[in-house]
């Protein structure tokens, strides 16, 4: 019995890809370290380089989103791209730069955007499926936070309100 035969091809085989794919990686890494590719992501999709060569060829647009406490950040999304592909885009650029500074970090995105919305001149971009073109969002425009909460009733943002403990308990019954 040769129970042994096939397994020296097999662990050559698993060596081999996994030499290559540690070289696929060192290569990826020094090329990602080059000034010049500093807004490429450090794990890159294949979308997140399509959207960059599409920036560069025109088809896409770079928008900064300014966080509530002033420092802000660029992402890229299509022209054509809606309220919703920008919070999508937002929410992984925010994830990705969580992950390089603190590490592990879980944010309620559910709880981000019932509070707060995108605003864009003092527009509320609250509608996911409008055009960002449509709100006047081209490239190089900037778009805020916003606190506001969606009311539960109208699923529409209203102003924020105070809440009260013994809101429910005054009402007779």
């Amino acid at each position: 019995m040769d129970s042994g035969s096939g397994k020296p091809e097999e662990v050559a085989a698993y060596q081999s890809s996994e030499a290559k794919q540690a070289r696929l990686q060192s290569m990826l890494a020094a090329l990602l370290d080059d000034p010049i590719l500093a807004d490429v992501p450090r794990k890159p999709s294949l979308a997140d380089v399509d959207t960059l060569i599409n920036l560069e060829l025109g088809s896409a647009m770079r928008v900064t989103a300014v966080k509530l406490d002033n420092t802000s950040f660029d992402v890229a999304v299509s022209n054509a791209a809606t309220v919703k592909d920008l919070k999508l885009a937002i929410k992984k650029k925010i994830n990705e730069i969580e992950q390089e500074q603190m590490g592990h970090r879980h944010i309620s995105w559910k709880h981000v955007w019932d509070n707060y919305c995108l605003t864009h001149h003092n527009e509320k971009l609250i509608d996911d499926s409008s055009a960002l073109s449509s709100h006047g969002v081209r490239n190089n425009s900037k778009v805020c936070f916003s606190p506001h909460v969606m009311s539960r009733v109208h699923r529409k943002h209203s102003r924020r309100r105070k809440h009260r403990f013994f809101h429910g308990l005054s009402k007779k019954l």
